[in-house]
């Protein structure tokens, strides 16, 4: 694997019994960079996101993170090798706090020696979760769910973050300011992958793309010389790949 790539994703197939959802699907992320995956529902975002994560075992090819296959490592193995998600929906533990939801993202032994710094430094981004880091998670706004989802990635200390959906069901002025907020993680060297559903906002943010229709990659290229017109076409020209 060259040196300019954290994480690799390499001829994978990955099937639910009979059905197969990812087709022989092979991507690259280079280290440093915001990667968006663009695809509508049922393109298979979730089946690669849980592959890459450990929470699916591929049928077939490999994911390789920092140069070694991870594709048969538990989960809490591969967040410990730096890999952290914010999942769809937020995910958030409601019945606990602020604070406890974003100490729960620090409990592996990699993170925990990082704890106090990443605990400011999500503060830092996200203000409003220090003055609520004593209230139930329950009765946060959709975007501050979102804030503490993204918060509690980082507190696992990672090298590589997974975005998925972030934008889903907030409001405009509160999408703009969670992706300047992962634009400013991504300034401190920590690799981004965005999944997403918005073609126009996933190219203005990433630095390369992926479109990915029923399963398989279909087009890519560095999100600065892809055209809107194109990537929209191959997004809705589904019947082309069917």
């Amino acid at each position: 694997m060259s040196g300019d790539y954290i994480l690799e994703v390499d001829r994978l197939n990955v099937h639910y019994g009979d059905f197969q959802a990812i087709f022989d699907m092979s991507m690259r992320f280079q280290r440093g960079r915001i990667i968006s995956i663009i695809g509508s529902n049922g393109a298979g975002k979730s089946t690669l996101l849980n592959s890459i994560m450990g929470l699916h075992k591929p049928t077939s090819g490999k994911v390789t993170f920092e140069g070694q296959d991870v594709s048969s490592l538990k989960t809490s193995e591969i967040v410990g090798r730096g890999i952290s998600m914010s999942p769809e929906g937020s995910m958030i533990f409601e019945s606990m706090s602020v604070m406890e939801n974003l100490l729960m993202g620090a409990y592996l032994p990699r993170a925990k020696a990082k704890r106090d710094e990443h605990l400011e430094k999500v503060y830092t981004l996200f203000p409003v979760l220090k003055e609520k880091s004593a209230q139930l998670a329950t009765f946060l706004s959709g975007g501050q769910r979102q804030m503490l989802a993204l918060s509690r990635a980082i507190m696992s200390n990672p090298k590589v973050i997974i975005c998925d959906e972030v934008s889903l069901g907030l409001a405009p002025i509160i999408i703009k300011d969670i992706y300047d907020k992962i634009k400013d993680i991504n300034a401190e060297g920590i690799t981004v992958v965005l999944v997403e559903q918005e073609v126009k906002r996933s190219l203005r943010y990433s630095d390369y793309s992926y479109v990915v229709v029923k399963g398989r990659v279909v087009m890519e290229g560095a999100s600065c010389e892809l055209l809107l017109e194109e990537v929209q076409d191959a997004y809705f020209g589904i019947n082309k790949y069917a």
